[in-house]
């Protein structure tokens, strides 16, 4: 049987469609829906530790602002593309209506491989980024957050270069910065915490307690190990997990403290004493009551969707399964919890603290935590209930509520002139 493309944009508009014609939506609403408003390319020279000038690739898409101020990450990978940006940001528009906070979506990032970058060459590249981007981002234009290689200590920079060089300071232009120039609490492992109140709630649905449930986690980067942290709190048993170096596999559960000692002693949870070595691609095929692919797009494909062995599929990263994939995974009866839904969590707290500096407040983790509860359980609760009412999986689902709340506030706007 023949791979599908890999496209992640061709991905993402494919999706948009199904919902589309779900909701019969008008041919010209659909084309100002799948069509990003705003995509910048940039160039990123910057000054490396031996002195020597190196130009990477910027890139920053802004898909829809109807709803609000576009929100989205910033990722630095050497695979970084522009197609992979469009539909980044696509999918963050979508995230941000499922979970019913008033942002767009966007997406950006820098082509460059941060392993080979020391810190200062890093802080050149990332201020240099922004930089180039100061006229494109803002608290009330779009909003970056940190996603892949970059973290608390970017968002500062980005906000420090915004700051000398509009000569403005708002500390909402990003989120995900440090609690000490106005971050929120619990930000970083909200994707994580969202992520475990969507599968609590889909263990529901099935009728599988959360506690002793097998868990498979591929990806043990701060989402992945946050995930299996707080899954192995509510009494599940997490039984295998992943980085890009191999995996770690134990029948009767992995210690994660250990585990976690481990990786950062040897660089990956690969050749964890104790436990069998195996691939990403064995891992996914492990049998469990809960797998999460929480690493990179594509990876369950029409090659190994048949193999899969999960009860729920959780996707914490973007785009992990095939929409051919996605067809087998329905066609066994596995429940997928849709990347829109189940990555909202991010989202949701970006949204807490970008208010919580628009307002001059400051709010505690039980805050924090408490907000993040709210809007999940809702999300999914909607999200489950339309997927019966229209009969149609989660992934569907979660596409016409997100679709369906953007195209409406299209419809009101209108077009200008």
């Amino acid at each position: 049987m023949a791979q599908e493309s890999l496209n992640p944009f061709e991905m993402a508009q494919r999706q948009f469609d199904l919902a589309a014609e779900k909701l019969g939506l008008a041919d010209g609403l659909r084309e100002v829906l799948r069509t990003p408003k705003r995509q910048v390319v940039v160039s990123v020279p910057a000054v490396m530790d031996n002195g020597a000038v190196r130009v990477f690739a910027g890139f920053r898409v802004q898909h829809n602002t109807a709803r609000g101020p576009a929100l989205g990450g910033v990722r630095f990978h050497p695979g970084a593309t522009l197609d992979e940006m469009k539909a980044l940001a696509t999918l963050m528009t979508w995230r941000c209506a499922t979970v019913d906070v008033p942002f767009g979506g966007s997406h950006g990032g820098v082509a460059c491989d941060p392993k080979r970058l020391s810190r200062g060459e890093k802080e050149r590249v990332t201020r240099r980024y922004a930089y180039e981007l100061a006229g494109v981002i803002g608290p009330d234009r779009d909003i970056p957050a940190p996603d892949l290689a970059t973290d608390g200590q970017a968002m500062a920079w980005i906000m420090d270069t915004w700051a000398m060089t509009t000569g403005l300071s708002a500390p909402g232009v990003v989120t995900g910065k440090p609690v000490a120039l106005g971050g929120t609490p619990l930000r970083g492992e909200a994707t994580a915490r969202g992520a475990l109140l969507c599968i609590r709630e889909a263990c529901a649905s099935i009728k599988k307690p959360l506690k002793g449930a097998t868990v498979v986690v591929q990806g043990f980067g701060s989402a992945g190990s946050g995930i299996a942290r707080l899954m192995a709190q509510e009494g599940a048993r997490v039984v295998a997990v992943s980085d890009s170096r191999g995996g770690a596999h134990s029948a009767k559960g992995l210690d994660l403290a250990q585990l976690q000692d481990h990786k950062r002693q040897a660089g990956s949870v690969a050749g964890f004493k104790g436990a069998e070595r195996i691939t990403n691609e064995e891992l996914l095929e492990l049998k469990c009551d809960v797998l999460v692919p929480a690493a990179v797009q594509g990876q369950l494909t029409v090659r190994n969707a048949s193999s899969v062995r999960a009860r729920i599929v959780a996707e914490a990263a973007n785009g992990p399964t095939l929409p051919a994939a996605d067809r087998i995974l329905r066609e066994h009866g596995v429940v997928v919890v849709p990347d829109i839904l189940c990555g909202a969590g991010g989202a949701a707290v970006s949204y807490l603290e970008w208010a919580q500096n628009a307002q001059g407040r400051s709010w505690d983790d039980g805050d924090v935590a408490r907000e993040l509860d709210k809007a999940m359980k809702r999300a999914f609760s909607e999200v489950h209930q339309l997927g019966q009412r229209a009969k149609v999986d989660l992934r569907t689902a979660a596409t016409m509520l997100a679709v369906g709340r953007v195209a409406e506030a299209v419809r009101l706007r209108g077009l200008f002139p």
